[in-house]
């Protein structure tokens, strides 16, 4: 058994945006210049303080390293970036680490940003380093040893986190000027040695434990195979494993998250570290490997931390079936804690704080804090026996025998009609008929639109929040409404775009706004859960079949086209997101929900249309984000996802052109897929990555409409004329100028209206520049 081992009852990580987003109104008030930088440490160091606190009231213990510390300012991969010293040449370090950090992700003026892309098969959005030949790298351990500091005034023994050296360049791109040919992955000897250090600093500062986290390990979607990744591992480990000069370091818990790492396990086990994480919600244990007792041999010297409850979902945990997987480690000689299956970043605080949901609902769910109390119950479960939490899993036996009876969970009307669905429901007319057909509404060549949303103002956030409080009645809200609507039409005839949007003001969310509307889900008050920096989203609970008891859009799409002669789309958000932006039930397979959604939209778009709407965008942001990291699983996932955006648009007449939006997600290794959903026009994020995407869709001859954006929105900086007019250019060099359209390349929503107007003006002179041959 290990000597000296962790706690048998941890987690890998915990929301870190606080209870009520105070993270996130800190670092806002921060950019916005309304508080200083010793105002924002002090709110992150209290919350770090809180969240620590919680967990040991929770049941981790204050001793032996069960409390991470997963805390980030802004993004984890980020902040491994900061500790290696990794900041490319482009940027100007001269500040504080803090300001350093927050340029890397936002940008400024004179720097584009870090490219954002999706960390994994989750809607979490990581920024990505940058490294060539020449990047430099030096051990950065302040901010990891003041947050051990901090826990050590509390009485709290707790585990730094950080994203270990293999995944961490394997998630990084080739710098601009990289010399051909050259990896990130090259560099993994200096890194390692780099990580070194990091170790011999936690060490000296009292850190007992470390996590390092290795999602690449149970990944198909990167650029080395899994026998590769392991032998990286390996290579990495051995050295960070063994003493470095006779300095001593904390013991090393190696974790896996995300998916499946069963093929790998016994070599993991075999690693100079003291504890290995495996993800069993996802993944499964190689049961010949546990049957013959290699597992257990690998594992002699080494402790398994069996990540056994849900960090991705908020359904309770099937407590026995988990019991069961741990006592069958357990009897085969298996050193095992309890933990869970990835960091609860993915999930809201506690379901407590819920006062408006339904009971019974309520009852089947745990977020991050109940999560946290089944892992201190299976791990006293483990120390005391079965009988010692006997009660507790019977009663969890009677809530999931309760949520499967419940009244909505099974509806056979619903469930006929998905059923009755068949291939002629999933297409439309031929391509060359529909553009033919298309013609008649008028759009020129480099067409220019946005994305969907415009900026979500304080007067909007105040108006819905006094009609949901009562103190407005709805005709007045929904008069406030139309004259904002009115107000964003004018706004893009003055600037001058082809294709208009009625800017989404009656939304509070591309996801929660259509889960308000259909039958099947529920909506929380305060779960909020971070996408990406200081941004974060409530997921709806999709907990029964889906239904649309009316029209959800058409009356301000209708209002809006008849305000202008200028076509405006309609607005939708597609199967597939809204799943991956839900809590989806767990009872079934996704593709028989999506395909529940997708009948939704078509009654929906049926309605758009005949209420004169003759371009209805349907917009798909997830569909790579899904894509699972098995490779195995992958042609069913792209089966179902992209038959489901089908089934939605299958019903549309030739005339009517349907659109779709994808973003901040690597699209190449699924063109064929963004290929198959058949839409007429599709915009895609490619601003950061200055059009990588550009090359594999003309290599693979895409031949319908494309809108590769031109303006980075998720950074303040305000793209000028020429940096537009390039990106166009770059564009049009793979892709015909008749299929080529002019976008951001995401919603509006989080900007100010300002930049906002500035900014789609150059997007509208570039184009005309380009039209022109300026």
């Amino acid at each position: 058994m290990t000597a000296a081992p962790l706690p048998n009852a941890t987690i890998l990580g915990y929301p870190r945006i606080g209870r009520r987003r105070e993270l996130k109104r800190a670092v806002e008030s921060f950019w916005a210049g309304r508080i200083g930088e010793t105002e924002l440490v002090e709110t992150a160091s209290q919350l770090r303080a809180d969240t620590r606190a919680r967990l040991v009231e929770l049941g981790l213990p204050a001793a032996g390293g069960a409390v991470p510390e997963s805390f980030s300012f802004y993004d984890q991969v980020l902040d491994a970036t900061l500790a290696l010293g990794a900041i490319p040449e482009r940027f100007d370090a001269s500040g504080s680490d803090l300001d350093t950090y927050f340029t890397l992700a936002r940008g400024n003026a004179e720097h584009q940003p870090l490219e954002m892309t999706k960390w994994f098969d989750t809607n979490y959005h990581y920024s990505v380093p940058e490294i060539d030949e020449r990047t430099p790298f030096a051990a950065n351990p302040a901010q990891l040893v003041a947050q051990v500091a901090e826990a050590a005034a509390q009485g709290i023994e707790s585990r730094p986190v950080l994203v270990g050296p293999v995944t961490y360049l394997l998630l990084a791109k080739a710098a601009d000027g990289a010399p051909a040919g050259f990896d990130p992955i090259d560099r993994l000897d200096e890194v390692t040695a780099i990580y070194a250090e990091l170790l011999q600093a936690l060490a000296a500062a009292g850190a007992t434990w470390v996590q390092l986290d290795e999602p690449a390990l149970v990944s198909d979607s990167l650029r080395t195979t899994r026998d590769e990744t392991l032998a990286l591992v390996e290579r990495a480990y051995g050295v960070l494993g063994a003493a470095q000069g006779g300095t001593a370091r904390p013991r090393i818990l190696l974790t896996a998250p995300y998916g499946d790492a069963s093929r790998a396990l016994v070599r993991l086990g075999a690693l100079p570290v003291e504890a290995v994480q495996t993800d069993l919600v996802r993944g499964t244990l190689p049961t010949a490997a546990l049957a013959d007792g290699s597992l257990a041999q690998s594992f002699a010297d080494t402790q398994l931390v069996a990540g056994v409850v849900d960090g991705r979902n908020i359904w309770r945990t099937d407590l026995r079936a988990a019991f069961a997987t741990l006592r069958s480690l357990a009897e085969a000689g298996i050193d095992v804690a309890v933990g869970t299956s990835n960091s609860l970043q993915h999930v809201p605080h506690d379901v407590a704080d819920e006062q408006q949901l339904d009971a019974r609902l309520k009852s089947w769910l745990a977020f991050a804090d109940q999560k946290v109390e089944q892992v201190a119950l299976l791990a006293r479960g483990l120390s005391g026996g079965a009988a010692a939490i006997e009660a507790e899993l019977a009663e969890v036996d009677r809530v999931l025998a309760d949520r499967d009876e419940a009244p909505g969970v099974h509806v056979s009307a619903i469930r006929d009609r998905a059923t009755a669905a068949g291939e002629a429901d999933r297409n439309r007319a031929a391509e060359e008929d529909r553009r033919s057909a298309q013609r008649g509404l008028n759009i020129p060549q480099l067409a220019t639109t946005t994305i969907g949303s415009f900026p979500q103002t304080g007067e909007i956030r105040k108006a819905r929040s006094a009609f949901v409080k009562g103190e407005i009645d709805e005709a007045a809200y929904e008069g406030f409404l139309r004259e904002e609507i009115e107000r964003v039409i004018r706004l893009q005839e003055e600037i001058g775009l082809d294709v208009l949007v009625h800017g989404e003001a009656e939304r509070n969310d591309m996801v929660q706004y259509f889960a308000e509307l259909l039958g099947g889900f529920a909506v929380t008050e305060h779960g909020w859960v971070q996408s990406y920096g200081s941004r974060a989203t409530r997921p709806s609970i999709l907990w029964g079949d889906v239904s649309r008891p009316a029209p959800m859009t058409v009356r301000w799409s209708a209002f809006a086209q008849s305000l202008t002669d200028r076509p405006v789309k309609g607005m939708l958000t597609g199967p597939v997101t809204i799943l991956a932006w839900s809590f989806v039930r767990d009872d079934q397979p996704l593709g028989e929900t999506a395909s529940q959604v997708a009948l939704a939209l078509r009654d929906e778009i049926a309605d758009l249309v005949d209420a004169g709407i003759t371009i209805v965008q349907v917009d798909e942001p997830a569909l790579r984000e899904l894509l699972p990291l098995d490779r195995e699983r992958q042609a069913d996932y792209l089966d179902w996802s992209v038959g489901s955006f089908r089934l939605a648009t299958g019903g549309a007449a030739p005339e009517v052109q349907i659109h779709t939006h994808l973003c901040y997600s690597e699209f190449g290794e699924i063109i064929d897929a963004v290929d198959g959903l058949d839409a007429d026009v599709t915009s895609i994020e490619a601003a950061r990555s200055r059009m990588d995407v550009v090359a594999p869709l003309g290599d693979h001859g895409y031949s319908r409409g494309i809108g590769p954006g031109v303006y980075d929105i998720h950074s303040p900086r305000v793209p000028g004329v020429d940096e537009q007019t390039e990106l166009i250019r770059i564009a049009a060099a793979r892709i015909p100028g008749e299929q080529l359209w002019v976008n951001p390349d995401c919603g509006l929503k989080t900007r100010g209206y300002d930049e906002t107007v500035a900014s789609l003006t150059n997007l509208v002179l570039a184009a005309k520049a380009v039209r022109a041959g300026a």
